[in-house]
């Protein structure tokens, strides 16, 4: 029986091999496709560390592998197993049913994940894998696993969620290796945490990681204040470790290029940001007090444009805000900013659509970007000679967590401790902002006009 299987192998440790035995065992003759840099670029797998010929090495040095190809291109699986006359495919369990189309040209195995590898074995036999513990089991913490798979160097290992019950559920689900019941647990386990808990828990659960020497990628908004945030940021610079606001708009290659093509002068002189990011949200804790509402749960991104394009320094701010009287947070609001050198316009709703495009105007053509803007696959230049105008394309991968996360252990791997892609001080900024707006805004109700001086 000949059998075959697939990977970048990067940063090789145990639970490669383990995969390897396993697919080894299932036939007489195992062949083994190592996928090229560029081919990992276009389907979005991220940080990869080791040059082709390097991975190659480490693929043949396990004695396991009777042959070894090159996977360059999309679909060449197929040609594969029919020109090398392969019986059985095989494949991690992370990835079920996602090669069930093969099924036609051979037996497709998926092979349990490999659990209960310590993250000492990984840190110490392969090149400093980062350790990631979850701290959170909602939605966003679900796609945060599965796109990690996309980064290399990186291991989901744990998570804690401040219910017992949900974190084994979860570590279950998601074939983790730990679940933990406190969170010091969990902190002593791993390297780096990802927080993805409500947004009035991360101040102090930052708090705790930091001092313990663990680096964190907290979900946005970090916290709902700017003294908050910038004490964070302090802490971890006098820690040592990495801080980051997982924003992930900010490090999606799309919108890094369209910054970079705004920035340069292609349009004139920036005058005008007008962005919008809305949906419709039945229930739940965006439309809870106090920490709910289109301000604290989707503010950060058309704010992101704004500072990005403008930077910091506003010099007057003003917010409107829809708040129905049954309601007990703000579900529709617009906050104004004045810059020296122009403004912007930043709506955000959780109870009423619009078009969520963003528009920048400048002084010799504008930027047009398509909903939803903050998952920027395609903008245009636009000018008065329509001849000018000029169209870019970048692909946008999966939830966008991969860009995030691969920054983030990026910065760890090199010791740095900002990222130019979304500062420091930018996150301080826009909690700023967002703090402002909160309880600043001049409220509107379905009666009309409501005389509330204060919504945060």
């Amino acid at each position: 029986m000949r059998v075959i299987t697939y990977g970048t192998f990067d940063l090789f440790h145990e639970g490669h091999r383990r995969l390897l035995e396993r697919a080894k065992a299932l036939g007489d003759h195992l062949v083994v496709g190592v996928t090229t840099q560029n081919y990992d670029s276009t389907r979005g797998k991220l940080n990869v560390g080791q040059s082709l010929m390097e991975r190659i090495k480490n693929v043949t040095d396990t004695g396991l592998v009777d042959e070894v190809i090159i996977e360059e291109y999309e679909g060449q699986k197929i040609h594969d197993i029919q020109r090398l006359g392969i019986d059985i495919f095989a494949i991690g369990s992370d990835w079920e049913g996602h090669f069930d189309y093969l099924k036609d040209y051979c037996e497709v195995v998926y092979l349990e994940r490999t659990k209960g590898v310590s993250s000492t074995e990984l840190r110490t036999q392969n090149h400093g894998i980062l350790s990631i513990g979850v701290a959170g089991s909602g939605r966003i913490a679900r796609r945060f696993v599965a796109e990690a798979r996309y980064v290399s160097g990186v291991s989901v290992e744990a998570v804690w969620s401040p219910t017992a019950e949900h974190a084994t559920a979860f570590a279950a689900e998601l074939e983790l290796a730990r679940s933990y019941g406190t969170l010091e647990e969990l902190l002593g386990s791993v390297d780096a945490l990802y927080l993805a808990t409500p947004h009035g828990t991360h101040y102090e659960l930052v708090k705790q990681a930091l001092a313990a020497g663990v680096h964190v990628l907290c979900e946005k908004p970090m916290t709902l204040t700017q003294a908050q945030t910038r004490e964070l940021h302090e802490l971890a610079g006098a820690a040592g470790v990495v801080l980051l606001e997982a924003l992930k708009t900010g490090f999606a290659p799309g919108f890094q290029r369209l910054v970079a093509v705004a920035r340069s002068g292609s349009i004139g002189d920036i005058r005008s940001v007008d962005a919008t990011f809305t949906k419709l949200v039945s229930g739940g804790r965006e439309l809870q007090a106090p920490e709910g509402g289109s301000i604290s749960e989707l503010a950060s991104y058309p704010l992101l444009a704004a500072v990005k394009l403008f930077g910091a320094g506003h010099t007057a701010l003003r917010t409107r805000s829809y708040w129905p009287q049954e309601s007990p947070v703000e579900v529709f609001s617009q906050i104004d900013l004045d810059y020296p050198t122009g403004w912007a316009i930043a709506r955000t709703g959780v109870g009423v659509k619009s078009e969520g495009d963003l528009v920048i105007s400048g002084t010799e053509g504008y930027i047009y970007v398509p909903a939803p803007w903050w998952l920027t696959e395609y903008f245009e230049t636009r000018f008065e000679d329509s001849r000018r105008n000029q169209k870019y394309f970048q692909k946008f991968e999966g939830d966008g967590l991969r860009y995030e996360l691969a920054e983030f252990a990026g910065m760890i791997r090199d010791g740095s401790r900002t990222s130019f892609k979304y500062t420091a001080a930018e996150s301080i900024e826009i909690a700023g902002i967002m703090e402002a707006a909160r309880s600043q805004a001049e409220i509107f109700g379905r009666r009309g006009h409501v005389e509330v001086s204060s919504a945060g």
